[in-house]
């Protein structure tokens, strides 16, 4: 609930209605991924540190309050950094900078405690149910910020970033009432905590390994290198108001989902590498048309093209998270999921830096935003035209042939960030 505010609708207002450098919003949507290897420090903490009794609640907690305070100080932030620039960037740093130490904060205690609560047999569903809601408080915080923004003014955006902000918490406090049992104990004796370094070196050893995982951050520069850019396009290029854009999120998300549940009827019935394919096919082609429907400013075709990305998103989702499980052994499944998600936080990072850096320089070149828009959109598909031809390299019968037994949606649900 509070991704949605920072990351789709208050990005829009800050490039179109404030005009504001992408790049400088870029850096600002980036900073939870660059905290984001303070993760290991954060988990291998809570493990031996309680907190009255309690390892991970408080962590959560706490993490959850600073989602919140970044959510609602980040409108004020970003209009007074219209007004003046160096008091708003000071408080735009501490404003953004709350909501992605709040997020790394609550993502590693609160998978953690899903660990610890859920066991083997469990976890599967236990995790399938937590990416579900994911998914649906995505789509349902955006409509209600749709509703709420309508019509769009400064105090509307601040008002509806203000109840999504205290939903959020009353919501997420009253789903930690007696969910951990309190003890006295450390956890020394917890899963071993991979550092990046590890992971890394992981990786590198093992050359399938290596050109997989070069293919999957290629992939997600693309796939997650929209998400700055996709709302101010709709209103940049089509006239789209506030509460129109912030639509488009719950159109995404619902076409992912349905494209997640999609891939486990398929996976019975073809190969994984082949879904793969398909998955970054479609969302190719979603760019094309996306980038197309800003040359003839036509929003039928970028409609289209935002479901064949949801499609596509979904797709690749579900199908490289389960090569991955197929390159390695039981005993390494831990530390690649690991690796997933520093490629995953590296891949945020440089998508939505490279986003709005090409987005601005091209605007002074070409000096027409739409256009600006339609180049990094085309940057984008040839980004995942040539992940598909790394993925024609990897060989999948090196890969281990038996994965551990995972359901379709606790494989979507590991490659997520919250």
């Amino acid at each position: 609930m509070t991704l949605v505010p920072i990351n789709s609708t208050l990005n829009r207002v800050m490039i179109k209605e404030l005009a504001f450098s992408a790049t400088l919003v870029a850096i600002l949507a980036s900073l939870p991924y660059l905290f984001s290897p303070i993760q290991v420090l954060i988990g291998s903490f809570s493990d031996r540190h309680p907190i009255f009794g309690w390892h991970r609640t408080p962590y959560i907690a706490l993490g959850l309050v600073f989602c919140v305070l970044g959510v609602v100080f980040s409108p004020l932030a970003a209009f007074v950094l219209a007004e003046s620039f160096w008091i708003g960037l000071l408080f735009g740093l501490l404003a953004f900078g709350a909501w992605g130490m709040g997020f790394n904060f609550a993502t590693v205690s609160y998978f953690s405690l899903a660990t610890d609560l859920s066991g083997e047999k469990e976890r599967g569903s236990t995790i399938s149910v937590m990416f579900f809601m994911m998914i649906i408080g995505i789509i349902s915080t955006s409509l209600l910020i749709s509703r709420l923004v309508t019509p769009y003014s400064p105090e509307a955006l601040v008002r509806s970033f203000w109840i999504v902000g205290v939903t959020a918490l009353i919501l997420g406090f009253i789903g930690l009432i007696k969910l951990e049992k309190r003890t006295s104990a450390d956890r020394a004796d917890m899963e071993e905590r991979y550092s990046w370094r590890v992971l890394a070196n992981t990786i590198l050893e093992n050359k399938q390994a290596t050109i997989f995982f070069v293919y999957l951050i290629i992939l997600l520069i693309a796939l997650l290198g929209q998400d700055i850019l996709l709302e101010p396009f709709g209103g940049e290029a089509f006239g789209m108001a506030v509460q129109e854009t912030t639509r488009i999120t719950s159109i995404w998300g619902a076409f992912t989902l349905l494209a997640l549940l999609a891939a486990g009827f398929l996976e019975r019935r073809t190969s994984k590498r082949m879904i793969a394919f398909w998955g970054g096919g479609i969302a190719l082609v979603g760019f094309v048309f996306i980038a197309a429907s800003g040359v003839f400013i036509n929003t039928a075709i970028f409609y289209t093209g935002v479901i064949l990305l949801g499609i596509g998103t979904g797709l690749s989702t579900v199908s490289n998270l389960s090569l991955m499980l197929d390159m390695t052994t039981a005993s390494k499944v831990g530390l690649f999921i690991g690796a997933w998600g520093m490629a995953n936080a590296a891949s945020r990072l440089i998508g939505a830096l490279l986003s709005g850096v090409v987005r601005d320089v091209l605007t002074q070149v070409l000096q027409n935003p739409v256009l600006a828009y339609v180049s990094v959109f085309s940057i984008l598909a040839l980004l995942l035209f040539f992940s598909l031809l790394i993925l024609r390299r990897i060989d999948v019968s090196v890969f281990r042939q038996e994965a551990e037994s995972t359901s379709v949606m606790e494989r979507a649900a590991l490659v997520s960030d919250v």
